[in-house]
């Protein structure tokens, strides 16, 4: 169904030993659309884009993705996300253009979608270079590569441009400006970057200590003078890169 969100979090609770990482939280993304959750380490962030990613398992409440869920729908799921984490580990002495092939084969796809990718994602002239070759900002435009190959509906971000220098942070950017003008899939980014967040994603939520704090569109959140690191300061009393 069409009008179904793409993800939805309903009451959702998480513990590790001792800490709640997540409280009770209740989220909806819609189709189409590219979402940012914001928040200080600790917040909670990755812990709930880990269990709609299905690799944690939340303690209570349900999940649903792409109106599936996890426990009964993995290998459905597993075909309709992209994922692209903080820091992908690859296969060192591979060509990029090898590692988009192996990875296309996994989804039984062509070349032809590996040339698409390589083009969405600028590694033409990097094609036939190893890995262990490519500069930081290279291997996370590959680690995007490899998760758009499938075509997802849904491609989950946990923080892609950390650690990255400001020109390889932009070039990110434009990757993923580029593949929202031209496909109709919907993202979750978790990000320290409010500027990120604000050039990409048409809605933000705010978390902090397992709970979302605030969300809305950035015209709904932020007065004329406001920045979103005012409005943190406002709800928590810090800032949002601590």
């Amino acid at each position: 169904m069409m009008d179904q969100p793409a993800i939805e979090v309903k009451k959702v609770f998480k513990s590790f030993k001792t800490v709640q990482a997540v409280k009770g939280v209740d989220l909806q993304i819609q189709r189409g659309h590219f979402v940012a959750i914001l928040g200080p380490n600790g917040a909670g962030k990755t812990t709930l884009v880990e269990m709609i990613e299905g690799i944690q398992i939340p303690d209570s409440g349900e999940i649903k993705v792409l109106g599936k869920t996890w426990k009964h729908h993995s290998a459905e799921l597993h075909n309709e996300i992209g994922l692209c984490l903080q820091d992908t580990r690859f296969i060192e002495k591979l060509r990029v253009i090898e590692t988009l092939r192996l990875f296309s084969s996994f989804y039984g796809l062509d070349n032809g979608r590996v040339e698409e990718v390589i083009d969405l994602v600028a590694l033409d002239e990097k094609r036939r270079a190893y890995v262990v070759n490519l500069s930081g900002g290279q291997k996370q435009r590959l680690a995007i590569g490899l998760a758009l190959l499938n075509k997802p509906a849904i491609l989950l971000l946990d923080e892609p441009t950390t650690g990255l220098d400001p020109n390889a942070r932009r070039e990110i950017w434009a990757i993923l400006n580029r593949m929202k003008q031209e496909s109709e899939t919907s993202m979750l980014l978790t990000t320290h970057y409010m500027e990120e967040a604000e050039q990409l994603c048409d809605y933000i939520v705010i978390m902090d200590q397992g709970i979302i704090l605030k969300e809305g569109t950035k015209n709904d959140l932020l007065g004329e003078n406001k920045t979103l690191d005012d409005l943190f300061i406002d709800l928590t009393g810090r800032h949002l890169n601590e």
